[in-house]
């Protein structure tokens, strides 16, 4: 029963990124987002740990001390800031990168379907901003990748999806400057 379970959350949930993708262009990006989710290191992972409420991936975490789908899942999938880590020459340690506009618009379109996704009817356009101001990820992204998702997130937070959609397909996605960067 978790099978399925799991198999209609992560499925309602690539549907919903879909569709923002889609409106905001990215159609490619929309029709192969988290399809390794159907993987068996994923899948099997994520029915076992399934709640319902919140990711599989925190109570695999919880359990085992880490997350071996997760792992699976941040090296294989563009839009989460942690697959852009690259080892710094100088200081021969791993550190963030910024984020490609294309993958940091994919994020804003999976943030927003994760907070539906597990949020449900008390899900709000602030939701995602929220969750990331509570989150210490942000501690972890490349200060630029960082601003810029906030900036979006504030955006959606204040204008809705109809406006902030229609900023990341004709600015954003377009390579027109940031406001702080004029």
């Amino acid at each position: 029963m978790k099978a399925w379970q799991h198999f209609k959350t992560i499925t309602h949930h690539r549907l919903l990124v879909m569709c923002g993708c889609f409106r905001v262009g990215l159609y490619r990006q929309g029709l192969t987002h988290d399809l390794s989710k159907y993987s068996p290191t994923e899948f099997w992972t994520g029915a076992k740990y399934y709640q319902g409420t919140r990711s599989p991936n925190a109570a695999e975490r919880e359990d085992k001390g880490y997350s071996e789908a997760w792992m699976h899942h941040k090296g294989r999938n563009r839009h989460h800031y942690e697959y852009w880590t690259d080892m710094n020459l100088e200081s021969q340690s791993y550190e963030p990168i910024p984020m490609p506009r294309r993958y940091l618009a994919e994020m804003v379109m999976d943030r927003i379907a994760a907070s539906k996704t597990y949020q449900g009817k008390n899900y709000t356009d602030a939701s995602p901003l929220g969750y990331m101001e509570r989150s210490r990820e942000r501690l972890l992204m490349h200060p630029q990748t960082r601003r810029e998702l906030e900036y979006i997130l504030t955006m959606l937070k204040e204008h809705g999806e109809k406006e902030t959609f229609q900023y990341v397909k004709t600015s954003v996605l377009k390579g027109k400057p940031f406001p702080w960067e004029v």
